[in-house]
């Protein structure tokens, strides 16, 4: 298993002899190169011998793009911005990185890592433990919708490394339940989307409580340049590792498209293919709570079995649904854009868009929760006349082209 490092200067510090990896303002595309690559078997990355166990537990075989670029930089203590496609392994990345930084002696908080959503703060949390389950590393998902008296003991007893939402990570950190001073690491997974309006303040009010010294790695598989710029910010000299947009596009993905003219059609469209679904298990994705309710309740008047997700549900009903579809006893999720980042099921291998979504980054994240880290998926958009502009739009962006489906749908599954 090789490992490709880049050349930072010692104690992962820039040499003045080296060329500087510089974003230049509307340079959307540049691709993070390495001027010298060193080759490394993944036992000469002096990584902990229990943490090497773990790793090899977890079935890591071959290190995708993003892990030979990013592994080494970020254990050297380097900010980090990382943009690789979905499905690429890209939470094993930093996951490999901060177990390799975390002091075992010490039971207090050294890494926390930020998701927008509770799912993918728990699967994070899964990651971690499974990584560093002969390291004994403590792991605690703070997520909203838990019980608060529950966060509080587990956090007095401390974690190494806490992985949560920014909101309840925020309300521990200002209850002074988690606890800042030894923090080395912030990680902020999908972090277009904790960077954006919704997100950006509470980001700022937890980096505003943690050591001046701390890391920063920021990562997603869609980085817009105003996110990229606002990374100055806080960021010390970062490596920046960036995919060209028009990579970004799955490889293994096919993508199609089914002209429905208008949005009373989709049902019976949706009806039509259910049984192409069932095959494998597959996401339906609308744009609204309201909407996802709505189909559910009309899949399920036609005796369609299927299930659904959203921000709205309490969250022990999100774990429980969550819970069957890993478990392959529900095989059809309709859902919105609460499971379009970073949530992985290998089984998924078709995502419907029954609504187009509303931003191009997430067109993206969505069709990649099928053809999870080189399998192959489908991609189908139902496309209405009003849609067209925006599906031409979305193929424009990532120079990509979607077709329309053909009659047997079941030969590309």
């Amino acid at each position: 298993m090789a490992v490709s490092v880049d050349s930072t200067g010692r104690n992962g510090r820039r040499t003045d002899a080296e060329p500087p990896h510089q974003l230049n303002p509307g340079d959307e595309k540049l691709v993070f190169e390495s001027s010298e690559a060193v080759t490394v078997v993944l036992e000469a990355l002096n990584l902990r011998e229990d943490l090497l166990r773990g790793i090899y537990a977890y079935n890591f075989e071959k290190p995708s793009a993003i892990q030979q670029r990013a592994i080494i930089p970020i254990m050297r203590g380097r900010d980090v911005i990382a943009q690789a496609q979905s499905g690429t392994g890209k939470t094993a990345t930093f996951a490999i990185s901060a177990l390799q930084s975390i002091d075992l002696n010490v039971r207090e908080t050294q890494v926390l890592v930020l998701s927008p959503t509770r799912e993918l703060a728990v699967q994070i949390q899964t990651v971690v433990l499974a990584l560093g389950d002969y390291m004994n590393v403590s792991c605690h998902a703070c997520i909203g919708g838990t019980s608060v008296g529950e966060d509080i003991r587990k956090l007095e007893a401390g974690q190494q490394v806490v992985s949560g939402t920014p909101g309840r990570v925020f309300d521990m950190i200002r209850r002074r339940n988690l606890r800042t001073k030894d923090i080395k690491m912030l990680i902020l997974d999908e972090s277009d989307e904790l960077l954006n309006k919704g997100f950006k303040d509470q980001i700022y009010d937890i980096y505003r409580y943690l050591p001046p010294a701390t890391q920063v790695v920021i990562v997603s598989a869609t980085l817009p340049h105003d996110v990229l710029e606002m990374t100055t910010k806080f960021m010390t000299d970062p490596i920046r590792i960036l995919v060209k947009r028009d990579e970004l596009t799955l490889e293994g993905i096919k993508q199609f498209f089914v002209a429905v003219e208008k949005e009373d059609w989709k049902f019976d469209t949706l009806c039509d293919l259910y049984d192409t679904l069932t095959i494998t298990q597959a996401v339906i994705f609308c744009n609204t709570r309201r909407k996802v309710d709505w189909l559910t309740e009309k899949m399920r008047e036609a005796n369609f079995t299927v299930s659904s997700m959203h921000g709205e549900m309490v969250q022990k009903e999100r774990d429980a649904i969550m819970a069957e579809f890993r478990g392959g006893q529900s095989r059809v999720l309709i859902t919105t854009d609460v499971w379009a980042r970073g949530i992985d099921v290998q089984q998924v291998s078709l995502v419907i868009n029954y609504d187009l979504p509303s931003s191009r980054e997430n067109y993206l994240h969505r069709i990649g929760r099928s053809g999870r880290f080189g399998r192959k998926g489908v991609a189908i958009n139902f496309v209405t006349i009003e849609d067209v502009r925006i599906l031409r739009d979305i193929e424009q962006y990532y120079s990509t082209q979607i077709d329309e489906m053909p009659m047997n749908i079941t030969d590309l599954a």
